[in-house]
């Protein structure tokens, strides 16, 4: 009978207990772009030396977090001109801001394998709230494919004499293909 009720126990204490949410991280095959215009002409770039790790499960989105730590030297457009331009001083300096880190721990569905990651955005020593939304396809190597919007003027990228709109729009778009595998 002792028998009986450790087993009922433990099996109540399995049934009981929450599923955690996976934890995982980034594996090759990803990506972290960005696109905007300079004097009406479109470039893209992209950061390859980016790192992400992220516990989610869509059960239990409040479980969720999201890290990007993002080496802005690693920042690329295969334009030398625009990459010198981009990693220098005016943009991004990387030299005084080595990273940039995007941290999220809201999680909300928006239908389907849809969601929004409620985050902050550390950029040049500043933080402002970004939210990143994303599609999910679950499998044996996940892959989370979102977009965001950054408004470069609100961390200082690009002011100067390059604050000007009308050269270079406020807004970078953001895109990410992160395949994942378990931590």
């Amino acid at each position: 009978m002792r028998n009986c009720v450790v087993v009922f126990a433990a099996l109540f204490a399995l049934i009981a207990a929450p599923a955690l949410a996976a934890d995982y991280r980034q594996a090759p095959g990803s990506t972290l772009a960005f696109a905007g215009k300079y004097q009406d002409e479109v470039f893209v770039g992209r950061f390859p030396g980016f790192v992400t790790t992220l516990t989610f499960d869509p059960a239990q989105l409040a479980a969720a977090r999201l890290e990007v730590t993002i080496p802005l030297a690693t920042a690329t457009t295969a334009n030398p001109d625009y990459d010198s331009e981009l990693r220098g001083a005016a943009f991004l300096d990387s030299a005084r801001f080595p990273q940039a880190r995007y941290t999220a721990s809201r999680f909300r569905s928006l239908g389907g394998n849809r969601y929004a990651a409620d985050g902050t955005l550390a950029l040049h020593g500043i933080e402002r709230p970004v939210t990143l939304t994303f599609t999910w396809t679950a499998g044996a190597r996940p892959v989370l494919a979102g977009q965001a919007t950054v408004r470069r003027l609100d961390f200082d990228v690009g002011g100067g004499d390059w604050a000007d709109t009308d050269l270079i729009p406020n807004e970078i778009a953001i895109s990410t293909r992160v395949v994942l595998q378990p931590r």
